[in-house]
């Protein structure tokens, strides 16, 4: 008999945003500009917040705990076409892991006040790293079946299609 692999992650935090519900959110930061929130570190894990403040832009990594499904296949909301989910950033994904490069506007002790936010209120916070152009940004020179999308990014909001 095989055994399922489990691997558990523990919340360290909850993101706050204006967004109530997944209906209306913006797709990716970038279409999120000016998008005022916070990230509640709890408390037990507020010392990892030292010199957090030095990054004008964080990595926040979290659980798309909205989303009740996976799909290998899917429309995503910049096209008409099916792709696979891991040419995506759909939040039907088999582990659903879900990430925003956000800017940090100040800490508050265990707050962390943030703009251009893409995230649903009360979104489980998994981790935070800080965003650094020298590790996180390559000379990317494809992407994919995005050159061939006729929407913005910066207007897209989601559309309830990966809604149950």
């Amino acid at each position: 008999m095989e055994t399922e692999n489990i691997i558990k992650f523990k919340p360290i935090g909850i993101i706050h945003s204006p967004f109530k519900e997944t209906r209306g959110v913006p797709i990716q930061p970038s279409g999120a500009k000016g998008i005022i929130g916070s990230v509640e570190v709890f408390p037990e894990f507020e010392e990892g917040l030292k010199d957090i403040d030095g990054f004008s832009h964080i990595i926040l990594i979290y659980h798309f705990h909205l989303a009740q499904k996976t799909a290998l296949k899917v429309i995503p909301y910049l096209d008409k076409q099916s792709h696979g989910v891991f040419a995506t950033r759909a939040p039907v994904r088999p582990n659903q892991i879900g990430f925003s490069v956000v800017e940090l506007l100040k800490v508050e002790q265990n707050i962390l006040y943030i703009q251009n936010i893409d995230i649903v209120d009360g979104t489980p916070l998994l981790d935070i790293k800080p965003c650094v152009p020298q590790f996180d940004f390559q000379n990317v020179t494809k992407t994919g079946w995005l050159e061939r999308s006729d929407k913005s990014v910066f207007t897209a909001k989601d559309d309830g299609r990966f809604d149950e």
